[in-house]
């Protein structure tokens, strides 16, 4: 009778001492990426509450100047994953990011899009070229203060191509999303855009511009120096670092780092 009445106590005191201890912290954590990256970083958001389930990740959009701008002026941003090399090596210059964190995540690839049908029978960049000289063709490309439409003006250098003049043969948009649906809607004749976004949208590529049309097109990523949560961050950087998420990630068109 002792022994049960010892045993009752023990397991009251243990779970009472259950019942007080305190419950881990939730963690609200801030990720800025490039728009290209939206559906697949989507999914790996949603799946990382099984690995983390005190971690809700908020994820911002948009292209990677708007981004910079925005983390520039004080928007509360824990990890920062960029389009292109040149916004995130403002942040770096400038001290912003945690040191140590920033690497080189991935590779895309630019792409020459084609609504469903490609109603103008475009076939390759050099095509295209000829077309925008003649002006021939209506091409949808990135403003320039966005990666895409920067990596697009080296390709206009390659081949020659003077932006100011080809006025009457370009539509613009602000980020490459808004450059695929006008792909995809087909209110224009083609587009230059990322591989993985030709891929979320169901889009032909025609052709992929080499790396001396337009350099690599590193994706980089790292912590913010400012980051409330950087042990958090950091350990969602190094998830999205492991080889089952670098696979996913070359299944919507990504590539690992050469």
């Amino acid at each position: 009778m002792k022994k049960l009445l010892s045993f009752t106590l023990a397991l009251a005191a243990l779970l009472t001492l259950t019942a007080c201890a305190p419950k881990p912290e939730e963690t609200e954590l801030h990720i800025f990426a490039a728009a290209s990256m939206t559906e697949v970083l989507d999914e790996f958001i949603e799946a990382y509450s099984a690995v983390d389930p005190n971690v809700t990740i908020i994820p911002t959009y948009d292209s990677s100047g708007t981004l910079l701008t925005q983390i520039q002026e004080g928007a509360d941003c824990d990890l920062f994953i960029s389009a292109s090399p040149k916004q995130m090596d403002v942040l770096d210059e400038a001290g912003s990011l945690l040191e140590g964190t920033r690497v080189d995540l991935l590779e895309n690839k630019v792409t020459l899009a084609v609504p469903q049908g490609n109603p103008k029978g475009i076939e390759s960049f050099d095509q295209l070229a000829r077309l925008l000289e003649s002006g021939d063709v209506l091409l949808s490309v990135g403003n320039s203060d966005v990666p895409v439409g920067q990596y697009t003006q080296k390709i206009f250098a390659y081949y020659g191509l003077d932006e100011a003049s080809l006025a009457g043969a370009l539509t613009y948009g602000s980020n490459v999303k808004e450059v695929t649906t006008q792909v995809s809607e087909g209110t224009v004749d083609c587009g230059i855009i990322y591989a993985t976004d030709a891929f979320s949208a169901g889009l032909t590529v025609v052709d992929s511009a080499t790396e001396e049309m337009c350099g690599q097109v590193i994706y980089p990523a790292a912590v913010l120096a400012n980051s409330q949560h950087p042990d958090e961050a950091k350990a969602f950087l190094e998830h999205l670092q492991t080889d089952g998420t670098r696979k996913n990630f070359e299944k919507v068109g990504f590539s690992p780092i050469k």
